[in-house]
């Protein structure tokens, strides 16, 4: 019978082994966790970086466009200063659409999703539909950037009755 205790100090040995041996896995499992978190945070601020830095590229000579068409309007060439502002709005405009950027339609109805009412105005046109565009929207893909800030037609007032007594 002195063979059972020490089969209980083996098992309790090895159960021991074992605890430390897992307790060990979990810690490399979480220090490995660890290290991932970090590396995908860091390379996710270098994929950010790199996504402004090409936009930035693209921008810079549409600035350059601008500074010239200041210089012209400093020079008071009118029409050289209208045609510097046609072409910066014309490459910022190319440049947005190229990155996905489209302006939100602001014909018919008025719709919450995309537009944004500053006003209700009674008019000849249907009720609850977009009589002015105050300020463009822009969506990017499926998200909207800025909301399009409308006029919303009211319905017309109804003229008050004469009373003849």
């Amino acid at each position: 019978m002195t063979d059972e205790p020490r089969m209980e100090e083996e098992v309790e040995e090895s159960s021991e082994d074992r605890l430390a041996a897992l307790e060990d896995q979990l810690k490399r499992v979480a220090a490995d966790f660890d290290n991932y978190r970090k590396r995908t945070a860091r390379e996710h601020a270098q994929l950010v970086t790199g996504a402004n830095e090409r936009l930035l590229k693209e921008l810079l000579p549409i600035l350059d466009d601008l500074e010239r068409a200041l210089e012209a309007a400093a020079q008071h060439e009118e029409a050289q200063l209208e045609a510097g502002v046609r072409l910066v709005h014309r490459a910022l405009d190319d440049l947005l659409r190229k990155h996905g950027v489209a302006e939100i339609a602001t014909e018919g109805r008025f719709d919450p999703h995309v537009h944004e009412a500053l006003l209700s105005q009674p008019s000849e046109a249907d009720e609850g539909s977009v009589i002015q565009v105050l300020q463009k929207g822009y969506k990017l893909g499926d998200r909207v950037v800025r909301p399009a800030r409308v006029v919303v037609a009211a319905a017309p007032p109804i003229p008050p009755e004469d009373d003849e007594d």
